[in-house]
């Protein structure tokens, strides 16, 4: 039987690192992807003959799209898990006073390249691996995302990054009970502070110790998903050494719960019938 296949974004550092480390050694094979091509490479040799690497920058959809195929590929035709893992912080502040402007005096636009990479990438890697886990001898697989625990509570001085994790909670609450009819699951991972190169190195070393959340936590939570074939849309939050399930919040109402829970022929009918129109348009 062939060896389990993952694409692994982020993987050059941090919790990429890790758990590609962790999934070779437990007999995967991975596809390790990253911006940072010189440690991404090296890290891919040093690893050995289960893993291939490949730069991409996950913002960049062709870029993606290449590196499911060639993981597809060299898999044997087969992908089992996605980490949706790459991240980046902030990188224009939402509060900047003496913003950059045009000719006529109005701001530049802002630079939201941390929602493209933390968002929509995430968005667009969904896309890619329903396509190629329906291709698979048994479709289905399983997706874990990094979202953090700024996907539950706010990081005031990073709102770009805060809306990016929320959105991705959101994200995998609403498609993982879709999806599992395929037997695609997906769910989410909220560490807290893990020591990544997200965090600034210049102050990495002043963080208290007792709040430093350890990789052996992230590592449990990838493997309480890989290894149920149920689990789906779940958010779980990381916190030193334990895992926190965490459900959306109760409905105001009876009006609320039904919107929820019940109006689903509702939209699909709605949504069908504004296909069709826009078809004959």
């Amino acid at each position: 039987m062939s060896k389990p296949v993952a694409i692994i974004t982020g993987a050059a550092s941090g919790m990429g690192l890790a758990l590609t480390r962790h999934l070779v050694s437990k007999g995967w094979r991975v596809a390790m992807a990253d911006i940072d091509s010189e440690n991404g490479s090296r890290l891919s040799s040093e690893l050995g003959a289960d893993t291939i690497f490949q730069q991409t920058d996950v913002s960049n959809y062709d870029e993606q799209a290449r590196l499911f195929s060639r993981a597809f590929t060299w898999g044997g035709n087969r992908l089992d898990f996605l980490a949706a893992n790459a991240g980046i912080d902030d990188k224009q502040s939402l509060y900047e006073i003496n913003e950059d402007l045009d000719a006529d005096g109005i701001p530049k636009e802002m630079n939201l390249k941390t929602i493209r990479v933390d968002l929509d990438a995430v968005i667009q890697g969904i896309w890619l691996f329903k396509h190629y886990a329906r291709k698979n001898n048994t479709p289905g697989g399983k997706i874990v995302i990094t979202s953090s625990a700024a996907g539950i509570y706010s990081m005031a001085t990073n709102p770009l990054y805060t809306s990016a994790k929320h959105g991705l909670v959101g994200l995998v609450r609403a498609c993982g009970p879709q999806f599992a009819e395929e037997n695609i699951t997906v769910n989410c991972i909220c560490p807290s502070f893990v020591p990544t190169g997200l965090c600034p190195p210049h102050v990495l070393h002043k963080f208290p110790k007792e709040h430093i959340t350890p990789m052996s936590t992230v590592l449990k939570a990838f493997d309480t998903f890989i290894g149920d074939n149920t689990m789906t849309g779940q958010t779980v939050e990381l916190s030193l050494e334990h895992l926190y399930f965490r459900k959306q919040p109760e409905w105001a109402n009876e009006s609320q719960k039904w919107l929820g829970e019940e109006s689903g022929e509702f939209w699909k009918e709605a949504y069908e019938s504004l296909a069709t129109t826009e078809g004959n348009l």
